[in-house]
């Protein structure tokens, strides 16, 4: 047991043996045990502060007690008149403790409560600092405040923070408030972080650096666009912390927060730099929580539509790039390619290595799925060489990990181009590299969406079924629907291989219609091909003609023509199947299959093909 746990479960003995004192009889359960730990958490292992809790969980019940820590010490110092003498005196103990400093240090305790968590030095002058001393004045107070255990340095990032205990920060809060100082610390609060945010939006931190910032941007919103915030201060806030959230994954507060900045926009402020930012954030968090919905491309059209009409290049590049993955997903790939290729145009006339990555990134995958496997892979190679030459800088843009979609692209071109061994060891690499992100939240989510295809492919069924658990699981943990529904599709086209094709149909048909109802189209021509192999299995062979007309036809319409050949030879075999054989439908079928191999360079395809043609000219 480490030295935390032994200090958690001392904090909780405390409080449970105090409210025995006063007559409370806790159920042991777990969740009561849980609720009790996470009351002594939240009370940063004090225990004078632990005896005030307990004290009020013996007449209110714990549940009152962990839902009213945001206001402790109303809840925590006033009670019945049983209260012992000690579980009265923490108000006092910290005036006690705030009057003993001088008052430069008393100012400053109090304004620092304004940062909701770790600060670091600079962070402090520019926001507690009115002029009214110097730099080293101020690091020297806050190093007084630290030898009298005010505040706490913060050794979980990277050095150089500092942070309040949560009940110190309640009480300095209070005093900030009784100060009247309240509203102008919270607008220096806010501006500062606008400010930070805005100068590395560019530079792409590591996400360790956006752990530490979070929580006071988070709160510096709510200020904001609270009853007495600053709307002004606000919008600008919101279009600098866009990137961070999608960064950190944390797309709802993406979302909340670009559309409540667009709302509050006003005549002088829409068309700007700003709108731009949050138009395209909103657009891109739509897309990936509720799917490729009309008011997704809609924001990130007009993002576009301001860019251009700024004359801003590099955020035309993004938005170009973030509309492919847009149309990709609905299974659009002309109108995909399209984007894409302005996109390329565009980077190469402004001559930036990251924009050059990111238009290499959706162009090698657009030309992917229409079938061109040599274009494609020269285009997501090149992408890697860019992504490889800029060190320290991120490869996610508006939410997509664009190397780990480069990889996986790579990885099925590979496999098409008739190199299966390459193209799993580049999957399982892709996996490992995502699971070793600072943030592998959505980067492993997007390897993992990928990884079971390849293993279908390979035939490798038991990796496929493995890898497909997993993206199911990933996707109910994160609330990503069209995750869970694809791995589920996964697992039927497992079953079906594996010889369960009723299993496998049912999971299939289930899995295309979720994913249909998100607009989540890009699977849909495989996971039909796979449907229609069940489909004949277990004997609907009607069924399973009309469903491969209607995968080729949509193919034809939408342009994800990589799916030609292998679509053609499962037509083939469907027509060997139907109860009056169709040898001549079927040679033409597979013939064509060849054909469209050949010119793609799908010598998989290709040879899946030639020994279906062999077979039947043997028979």
């Amino acid at each position: 047991m480490d030295a935390d746990q032994i200090l958690g479960h001392s904090a909780s003995a405390l409080f449970i043996a105090r409210a025995k004192e006063l007559g409370a009889d806790f159920s042991s359960q777990a969740e009561g045990l849980r609720m009790i730990a996470a009351i002594c958490r939240h009370l940063d292992g004090i225990p004078l502060a632990i005896e005030f809790a307990a004290a009020r969980a013996a007449t209110l019940g714990i549940e009152e007690v962990a839902a009213g820590l945001s206001n402790r010490f109303a809840l925590l110092t006033s009670g019945r008149r049983m209260t012992l003498p000690r579980h009265r005196t923490l108000r006092a103990t910290l005036d006690w403790s705030y009057n003993l400093l001088i008052d430069p240090e008393r100012r400053l305790l109090r304004r620092l409560a304004i940062f909701a968590d770790s600060f670091s030095l600079e962070a402090a002058n520019a926001v507690t600092n009115l002029n009214e001393t110097s730099e080293a004045e101020v690091a020297d107070r806050v190093a007084n405040l630290v030898a009298k255990s005010l505040v706490t340095p913060d050794f979980t990032g990277d050095g150089g923070y500092f942070r309040l205990l949560e009940t110190i920060r309640i009480y300095a809060l209070s005093r900030l408030i009784e100060s009247g100082e309240l509203q102008e610390f919270s607008r220096r609060h806010a501006e500062y972080y606008r400010g930070l945010l805005e100068r590395i939006e560019h530079e792409w931190e590591k996400t360790s650096t956006f752990d530490t910032h979070v929580d006071n941007v988070r709160a510096a919103l709510e200020w904001c666009f609270g009853a007495n915030g600053n709307l002004v201060i606000g919008v600008g806030l919101a279009a600098a912390a866009a990137p961070m959230f999608l960064t950190m994954s944390l797309r709802p507060e993406c979302y909340r927060w670009s559309k409540q900045a667009i709302s509050a926009l006003d005549d002088a402020t829409r068309g700007g730099a700003q709108e731009m930012h949050l138009q395209a954030s909103l657009g891109a968090s739509s897309m990936h929580m509720y799917g490729q919905s009309g008011s997704a491309r809609a924001a990130m059209e007009r993002g576009l539509a301001i860019a251009e009409a700024r004359g801003d290049f590099l955020y035309q590049v993004d938005l170009f790039s973030t509309l492919t993955m847009f149309h990709t997903r609905v299974g659009d790939i002309k109108t995909a390619l399209r984007y894409a290729k302005l996109g390329r145009g565009l980077a190469g006339a402004v001559a930036d290595a990251t924009a050059i990555a990111l238009a290499h990134s959706v162009l090698g995958r657009s030309l992917h799925f229409m079938g061109d496997h040599s274009g494609a892979r020269a285009a997501l190679e090149t992408s890697l060489q860019y992504w490889s030459s800029l060190p320290g800088t991120s490869d996610v843009y508006l939410g997509f990990d664009h190397q780990i979609l480069v990889s996986t692209g790579l990885a099925r071109t590979l496999w098409l181009q008739g190199h299966p061994a390459q193209a799993v060891e580049r999957m399982r690499q892709t996996i490992r590299d995502a699971e070793r992100r600072d943030n592998p939240v959505f980067s492993l989510g997007f390897a993992l969406f990928w990884a079971p295809g390849i293993f279908l492919w390979a035939g490798d069924l038991r990796s496929a079924e493995e890898y497909a658990d997993r993206l199911i699981s990933n996707g109910e943990i994160h609330f990503r629907s069209y995750e869970s529904a694809a791995g589920r599709g996964y697992r039927g086209a497992v079953a079906i291989g594996g010889g369960d094709a009723k299993a496998g149909v049912k999971d299939l048909q289930g899995c295309l219609e979720e994913l249909h109802a998100v607009r989540y189209e890009l699977l849909n021509t495989e996971f039909k091909l796979s449907l229609v192999q069940g489909l004949m299995a277990i004997g609907e062979f009607d069924q399973a003609l009309t469903l491969i007309g209607e995968a080729i036809g949509m193919v034809e319409e939408n342009g994800d023509l990589l799916y030609m050949p292998e679509a053609l030879r499962v037509k083939g075999n469907v027509l060997l199947s139907l109860p009056q054989c169709r040898l001549d439908g079927a040679e033409i079928c597979f013939t064509q299959s060849l054909d469209w191999s050949r010119r793609q360079g799908a010598r998989s395809w290709e040879l899946r093909t030639a020994i279906d043609l062999a077979a039947l000219w043997v028979a």
